[in-house]
């Protein structure tokens, strides 16, 4: 694969970006199991196969990325011969000496190639150099491609939130100390 490069996205590169396909096909799903007592509340998530992959629509709607992106700390965009690929936002001030991850998406026939890689990889450098000590990675359970992504990266799953997004699917978070 030729080289990707990686730098801030300008407003040109809006539109190239939001016409990428955002959704993703999924084998798997985490499913959210909570127990409550007087006491105790206990939530669990199980790693389900699903009977057949399912096309997953993203969460939020590309088109937003045209108003949102001046909103985020950074967009980093991955260029393959200097047309943009994918990219990734950023956002920080969510959480105390953390950059957030809100967005990470890559032209679907250059998937599972590296580019996320170097994204994420790309965001650690843009976060330590900003004064984060930590990523944190926010997606929806459905999402098992990313989740996986953030595993092999050393991101470990530190939450989650309920009706997060604006279809009210959970948001599950992973996190990455900066060294």
């Amino acid at each position: 694969m030729p080289e990707i490069a990686i730098r801030l996205a300008t407003a040109a590169d809006i539109p190239h970006l939001i016409e990428l396909d955002h959704s993703y096909v999924s084998d798997y799903v985490w499913q959210m199991e909570v127990q409550q007592d007087e006491e105790l509340v206990n939530v669990t998530f199980r790693q389900i196969r699903l009977p057949r992959s399912a096309r997953v629509e993203y969460p939020r709607s590309p088109r937003l990325l045209e108003q949102d992106w001046q909103d985020r700390s950074a967009v980093l965009v991955a260029l393959l011969a200097e047309q943009p690929v994918g990219y990734i936002s950023l956002m920080q001030h969510t959480a105390p000496l953390a950059t957030w991850t809100t967005d990470l998406v890559v032209m679907r026939r250059l998937r599972r190639q590296g580019i996320g890689t170097a994204l994420l990889l790309a965001a650690q450098e843009w976060a330590k150099t900003h004064g984060s000590s930590r990523l944190v990675l926010e997606m929806q359970p459905k999402n098992y491609p990313a989740i996986c992504l953030a595993q092999k990266l050393g991101f470990d799953f530190c939450g989650y939130s309920d009706r997060y997004y604006s279809n009210q699917d959970i948001a599950l978070f992973f996190a990455r100390p900066l060294r």
